[in-house]
């Protein structure tokens, strides 16, 4: 954890100054170039900690939702420091980097030569000015034992249907880790529908459009905050390019090529706006799935579930020629569990099964999308199609998650865990070995609720028991928290009074106890 004694800083500089957090200090005449003032509007962020460092981002944007953040066309210089203490009084790492208008001016230093286990503090400056002062912290040594872990996941954080309250929770927290698990913007045009603000340009489909709608979330003071707060590591789902897309077909099975080149600006404003480990953007493709490991005590299997799934399952023929929407809620058929389906493709499936084989840590976090559990829906403008599944989630690719559990089993993984987002909805669950349905549990499975985007589906919660839920709630959002320890911990779902309310109050929902060696849920809701 970090020291107890940056608390200040936690509460202080973080929460209540989360717009005085971004005031600018004049570091010297702002030299050759003429800049415009106001760099670091949308902040500063810190992610994916390794022993000896993180990675370190900020973009700069005077104006933020222009096209180019009001940023003349040429590469500016930027100076990057890391110091052991707030003031900055021991400065430990420093360097330039060149900020590129074809990174959208975008900056991504990956850090190294820093001490394991550790909190940082770390700045940029540019043009005269200082951004906000983030707080990061490394990962343990390899192989190094541990004695707590502490992380906060979430996922869906539409922007028009609520505020951030949750990050204020999340940082009082004052967690080693942010687990992001996708949907971090939603792409849609502005839309009042239930809507507590809105977004502020149209659909993007462009490199221009997604960076005003990256820019609109990250200018949020209390996202900010949580970037300031703690590193993170991320993933992605749909809604940073499309909804509900699968390779290289949207939801309304438009035209491939034309759809790969809008996730060729999609994934390209991810890497601008994120601090992600992770090779730059070659046109459409960007590879995302990696480990991160935290000493013995525990190792994140982070995969991409959208960039290399294979066709829905069970659709009417002719769909894709026509470039006609495809069918969501599907009935069973052979194609539904068809062996040679995948959801992560199989080079990277390959890759996954490897991880899980070849890990040491005693807990295993496999970090994904959404839900695992097969679940039965049913279409309330439909009711007589009685219970059909999601073709976009694993209940359409139900092989394909099975192999995941096998190879726990097999591999003898120790301590699976399940961590998922995107159904805007909390859920816990026992997952069983697919060879044995009826025995012991192998793993548990969580869903961290949504940050605020909403699901108002009537047939979730009772459908629960039917879909092996433990747990189910759907109507209140929030996120999750997970306490490690070598002999077990906790799993907390935290729930916000009213997430339209940027100072919404939260409680604990339920709680489910870990146990080293016994897996599957312990306490929470009979």
């Amino acid at each position: 954890m970090i020291d107890g004694g940056n608390d200040g800083f936690t509460r202080r500089a973080v929460i209540a100054g989360t717009a005085g957090s971004v005031a600018l200090l004049t570091i010297g005449a702002r030299g050759a170039q003429r800049l415009p003032s106001g760099l670091f509007t949308l902040g500063v962020a810190s992610g994916d900690p390794v022993p000896d460092g993180v990675i370190l981002w900020t973009r700069l944007a005077p104006a933020p939702l222009e096209a180019d953040g009001g940023m003349p066309p040429e590469a500016v210089p930027v100076r990057w420091e890391v110091a052991e203490d707030e003031r900055f009084a021991e400065i430990v790492r420093h360097g330039t980097v060149r900020a590129e208008p074809r990174r959208g001016h975008s900056v991504h230093v990956e850090v190294s030569g820093l001490r394991p286990a550790r909190a940082y503090f770390y700045r940029f400056l540019a043009g005269g000015e200082t951004s906000a002062i983030g707080r990061t912290r490394t990962a343990p040594a390899l192989g190094a034992a541990v004695d707590r872990l502490r992380l906060c996941f979430g996922s869906c954080q539409k922007y028009e249907v609520g505020h951030y309250a949750a990050y204020r929770h999340m940082i009082a927290e004052d967690p080693d880790l942010i687990l992001f698990l996708g949907d971090y913007i939603y792409e849609g045009d502005p839309s009042s529908k239930e809507a507590v603000r809105l977004h502020k340009n149209p659909e993007p489909k462009d490199i221009a459009g997604y960076r005003v709608r990256y820019a609109t979330y990250k200018m949020d003071p209390l996202l900010q905050a949580a970037h300031h707060a703690a590193p993170w590591a991320l993933t992605w789902d749909d809604h940073e390019v499309a909804n509900d897309y699968a390779d290289a077909l949207d939801e309304k099975n438009s035209d491939p090529v034309a759809f790969l080149r809008r996730r060729a600006a999609a994934y390209q404003a991810y890497y601008e706006h994120l601090p992600i480990r992770t090779a730059r953007p070659h046109g459409p493709d960007m590879r995302i799935y990696r480990t991160l490991d935290w000493g013995r005590l525990a190792q994140f299997q982070i995969v991409d579930d959208r960039q290399y799934r294979g066709p829905r399952a069970c659709q009417p023929p002719g769909l894709i020629e026509a470039h006609t929407p495809y069918q969501s809620l599907v009935g069973r058929c052979d194609d539904l569990f068809d062996p040679g389906r995948t959801m992560l493709g199989a080079t990277q499936e390959r890759w996954l099964m490897d991880r899980l084989g070849a890990t040491k840590a005693q807990w295993n976090l496999l970090a994904q999308q959404t839900l695992m559990h097969q679940q039965g829906r049913i279409d309330s403008a439909h009711p007589e199609r009685g219970v059909q599944y999601s073709a976009d989630n694993w209940s359409g690719y139900p092989a394909a998650r099975d192999r995941i559990f096998r190879r726990w089993v097999e591999a003898g993984t120790s301590n699976p865990l399940a961590l998922g987002g995107d159904i805007h909805a909390f859920a816990a669950a026992d997952v069983q070995d697919p060879a044995r349905p009826d025995g012991r549990p192998i793993a548990s499975e969580f869903v961290g609720g949504s940050i605020t985007s909403l699901f108002h589906d009537a047939s979730f919660k009772p459908q629960a028991p039917a879909n092996g839920l433990v747990y189910a709630e759907n109507e209140i959002h929030g996120y999750g928290r997970i306490e490690l320890t070598p002999k077990g911990g906790e799993v907390v779902f935290r729930g916000l009074d009213d997430a339209r309310r940027e100072d919404s109050g939260i409680s604990d929902l339920v709680r489910f106890g870990l146990v080293d060696g016994r897996p599957g849920l312990n306490g929470g809701p009979a």
